[in-house]
């Protein structure tokens, strides 16, 4: 399963959609990687950037909630958390394999892929939507 940037995943903020684009972009070469057998070192070094860049995006995220006090800030920062546990937990699988197995895909499109998609345009999208009505004065 591939991910991939599409028009229903725009939030319609810069910052945050860009490091969305990103983040799918980096998601892809992991599986690539995986499923070319580039090996145990490689899926490490992806999983590594993947870990760092989603605390950077979900700081910038959090960040804006906060700004607009957004309220539903807990439920949102506790997603990412699940997130960065699951990222962990791979790592973890990945460090007692030789390389990344089937079941180490098959958990990243599950656990990641898709958790990704539902993410964005769920908790994303009601983000976009706050700020939206916040600034056309409670209308949509």
């Amino acid at each position: 399963m591939r991910a991939e940037f599409t028009d229903d995943l725009i939030t319609g903020n810069e910052l945050i959609d860009s490091q969305h684009e990103e983040l799918i972009g980096r998601i892809n070469k992991l599986l690539v990687s995986c499923e070319a057998g580039e090996g145990k070192i490689s899926a490490i070094k992806m999983l590594d950037y993947l870990a760092k860049y989603t605390d950077t995006h979900f700081g910038d995220e959090e960040a804006l909630q906060k700004e607009v006090c957004y309220p539903d800030y807990d439920k949102h920062h506790a997603k990412h958390e699940e997130f960065k546990q699951t990222i962990q937990e791979l790592n973890e699988m990945l460090q007692e394999e030789e390389g990344p197995s089937d079941a180490f895909v098959q958990k990243v499109e599950e656990h990641v892929v898709k958790w990704f998609y539902r993410h964005i345009s769920s908790f994303d999208r009601s983000v976009a939507e706050y700020i939206n009505m916040r600034e056309n004065g409670g209308r949509l």
